[in-house]
């Protein structure tokens, strides 16, 4: 398995293990570990961008911050995630 796959099941795992399992949403701490995560080599693969399209497509944006919100929105935005 490649560096590059590891990055998008340790997002997966981090995501559905800690974030969902806990309280079904992110803060902003958690958004910042998965942003960190992803962008640990400075590009947002393939993998990834599924991975991160799941994980955003669960939170309800009435149950997070209006920063967390807004960073979500903005990290899909630029980086083509759907």
């Amino acid at each position: 398995m490649s560096e590059r796959d590891c990055k998008a099941r340790e997002l997966a795992e981090f995501a559905f293990l800690q974030v969902f399992e806990n309280d079904d949403t992110i803060d902003e701490v958690e958004f910042l570990f998965i942003k960190r995560l992803a962008l640990s080599d400075g590009i947002v693969d393939d993998d990834e961008r599924r991975v991160l399209g799941r994980i955003f497509g669960r939170v309800d944006q009435r149950r997070v911050s209006a920063e967390v919100w807004e960073s979500i929105v903005t990290m899909k935005a630029r980086f083509e995630i759907e």
